[in-house]
């Protein structure tokens, strides 16, 4: 029979299923990060939830200087900075600050999209599934793994996968992905200089000879 399995709950329903509020922007999220489903941001929502509630209570247990908090404190903050989820002088006061935002960046199908190896979020999610994207070097096929920052940069097409080939046809243009070409570059303004009209320019008027002319010159022989 083998070992039976337990499995946690990983998502929390709203209490009010028909606010309109909440289900607007929960659309726009599920639009934004191409998600299948609500059940999916449900999850990271529970996840943010959860982080919350450990900085609550941790900041509560380090008041009494409960020795086993600070390293939970330690252990929490080590998790969430490999997730890139907050900045290296981080503290407890900044997991309060979260938002469901955060999460949603960290997921694979996300970074996947914003490395440029998928044209929208939805191909991102296609790509996943098919096992055509690796980490580290191994496949994964998980929309919602949460990318380490170590692993970010090791996220690339699978080897065994035909997108792996520079020219293959199915992959990602620049004009595709959104890449606007380069603006030229906008001639100087005129400066007030520039602005004047020029003025035209008159042929030279030549002027009438008023000197006297020449007489011719009268040789007188001798004797006279």
């Amino acid at each position: 029979m083998g070992e039976p399995k337990f499995s946690r709950k990983k998502y929390e329903r709203p209490k009010n299923p028909w606010e309109a509020v909440r289900i607007k922007e929960e659309n726009e999220f599920l639009k934004k990060y191409g998600l299948k489903n609500k059940q999916e941001l449900w999850r990271a929502e529970f996840l943010l939830r959860n982080f919350r509630r450990q900085s609550r209570d941790l900041q509560a247990r380090l008041r009494v200087a409960d020795i086993q908090a600070r390293k939970e404190t330690e252990s929490l903050l080590i998790r969430l900075k490999s997730l890139s989820m907050l900045n290296e002088n981080a503290t407890l006061d900044d997991v309060l600050t979260m938002n469901v935002e955060i999460i949603l960046n960290r997921r694979l199908q996300t970074i996947v999209y914003l490395k440029g190896l998928a044209t929208t979020p939805n191909h991102a999610r296609q790509l996943i599934t098919h096992g055509h994207t690796s980490v580290q070097g191994r496949k994964v096929t998980i929309p919602g793994y949460l990318v380490k920052q170590s692993e970010e940069s090791t996220i690339i097409y699978n080897p065994s996968s035909p997108l792996s080939n520079d020219l293959h046809p199915a992959r990602p243009k620049k004009e595709e992905f959104g890449v606007q070409p380069t603006a030229p570059v906008p001639p100087p303004a005129p400066t007030a200089q520039d602005t004047t009209p020029a003025q035209p320019v008159e042929p030279p008027v030549e002027k009438p000879d008023t000197a006297t002319p020449s007489q011719p010159q009268v040789v007188k022989e001798k004797g006279e």
